[in-house]
């Protein structure tokens, strides 16, 4: 067990180099890539750095080297909130940004100073009278309630999102991510919490068995990401400044854009076009009375979704009222996506998933239970 566990610190604290070499190399995804997504990986890097070596043997054990990690302690929790919110909401880097790594910096001179700079007699009699336990104990604590604050941020960020997503509409793939992601760093800080306790109560044991399971959450959040990576590498990108230049001779301004999304939400509203099943965006720009790329400009910009998820989302909720409506109550699921405008029921069944997070079925299934 013990080697597997090494096996896998390894093989993500590798992962986090391949990673940073992807996205530092190549110039397209330098200049696309979310910026705190790159700083999140290499925090996670030091994180392991100091485990990596203590594992290799290459510091024998040398106290100061380990100490190391901690550096990167109090800007894991900052981090993980300033990728929330620039992703979830398009914010981009502001210098003020940096005031949430002022205590980082405070923090890690105090390290230097407890724990670096001290001789290592004074270290070694530190140790001996117990006062070098009740100072990691502080910093751990200190780090822990730190990092767990902004984690509860980003929470907050993503549930004020999410209530958006449901009246708003946005990528639900964007959504996964960020459950999952913000799963796995409470799991981590969980990991960090067990630990800490564990000390305070003196149990040894369990202790060391605590401190793998942190090292191995980290390398396990390293590997999340790069999965991600793989499967929607778009959730790392800056996609705001492409559509700019992508719509940069439109003649629509931002002011014109949000009467259009208005208008546009209260054509569908009250005439309901979505209805045909063999809508094109070309007869509903004419109905806007507009050109078409204006049209996917708007939904893109202001929308965040291309034109058949978009006309696919009135569907659905088309599709839940018709649902409970007495009159309809004898169509079949597919019957009655038909009348709310879906004329394939695999597209209607991917359309509803991926919207309501679960198949027609369940879905039901859970509202009459």
């Amino acid at each position: 067990m013990q080697v597997f566990l090494n096996q896998l610190v390894y093989f993500g604290f590798l992962q986090s180099f391949f990673l940073l070499f992807v996205y530092l190399v190549s110039p397209k995804n330098r200049e696309n890539v979310n910026g705190y997504i790159v700083f999140f990986i290499i925090i996670l890097t030091v994180g392991l750095s100091s485990r990596v070596a203590y594992l290799s043997g290459i510091v024998e054990n040398n106290y100061r080297w380990v100490v190391f990690s901690e550096f990167a302690t109090l800007m894991f929790g900052p981090t993980v909130y300033l990728f929330t919110k620039s992703s979830l909401y398009g914010e981009r880097f502001k210098t003020q940004n940096l005031y949430h790594y002022l205590p980082a910096v405070v923090y890690n001179a105090f390290v230097v100073m407890f724990f670096i700079w001290p001789s290592d007699e004074e270290l070694q009699a530190r140790t001996d009278s117990g006062e070098q336990l009740r100072n990691v104990m502080l910093f751990v604590g200190v780090g822990l309630v730190y990092n767990v604050t902004y984690w509860y941020r980003s929470v907050r960020l993503f549930r004020k999102f999410k209530t958006k997503l449901e009246s708003e509409i946005s990528y639900v793939v964007q959504s996964r991510f960020f459950n999952n992601f913000l799963i796995a760093v409470g799991g981590c800080l969980l990991c960090w919490f067990t630990m800490y306790l564990l000390s305070l109560a003196g149990i040894q044991l369990l202790n060391k068995l605590a401190w793998q399971t942190v090292w191995m959450s980290l390398a396990l959040i390293i590997l999340f990401i790069a999965f991600y990576v793989l499967r929607s590498p778009e959730l790392f990108k800056v996609t705001e400044l492409s559509k700019v230049k992508k719509y940069s001779n439109s003649r629509l301004s931002h002011s014109d854009l949000e009467q259009l999304e208005l208008r546009l939400k209260e054509l569908m509203v009250e005439k309901k076009p979505y209805l045909n099943a063999k809508l094109l965006k070309a007869e509903l720009a004419e109905m806007l009375e507009v050109s078409s790329p204006e049209v996917a400009r708007l939904l893109n910009e202001r929308i965040g979704m291309n034109f058949f998820e978009y006309v696919n989302y009135y569907r659905v909720k088309e599709f839940v009222e018709l649902a409970k409506s007495e009159k309809y109550k004898n169509l079949t699921m597919f019957g009655l996506a038909q009348e709310a405008g879906f004329n394939s029921k695999t597209t209607f069944n991917k359309s509803f998933k991926n919207l309501m997070g679960k198949s027609p079925s369940e879905y039901f299934k859970n509202q009459t239970s």
